[in-house]
């Protein structure tokens, strides 16, 4: 069975809250793992994190509430994936300098 979980709406996202939750080198580095394909969708457990499973799930749930990522909830784990779309067009140069980022970092 799978479930997407609630995601804000980009109209209502503040960039404040983007860069609160990017200022986590985990969350930062969720995030340019998934910028580096697009179109990439990855299980919680294929990151390769050095952090407990309890504190990933944290991470990953602060990227969903900050709108960064969508998650759908497969029943034993869940995908992830950057939202693309939505932050090109709310945020068009935050997403250039993450794509940049992560091209630096690969």
């Amino acid at each position: 069975m799978t479930a997407e979980l609630p995601h804000p709406e980009m109209d209502t996202l503040e960039i404040g809250t983007l860069f609160a939750a990017l200022a986590d080198p985990t969350r930062l580095r969720i995030v340019l793992a998934l910028m580096a394909e697009r179109n990439c969708v990855r299980l919680c457990g294929t990151f390769d994190l050095p952090v407990a499973k309890a504190t990933r799930t944290h991470h990953f749930r602060v990227l969903r509430e900050a709108g960064l990522i969508r998650q759908v909830d497969l029943g034993n784990g869940r995908t992830n994936e950057l939202r693309w779309d939505d932050l090109e067009r709310r945020f068009p140069d935050l997403v250039r300098l993450l794509a940049a980022e992560a091209a630096a970092r690969a």
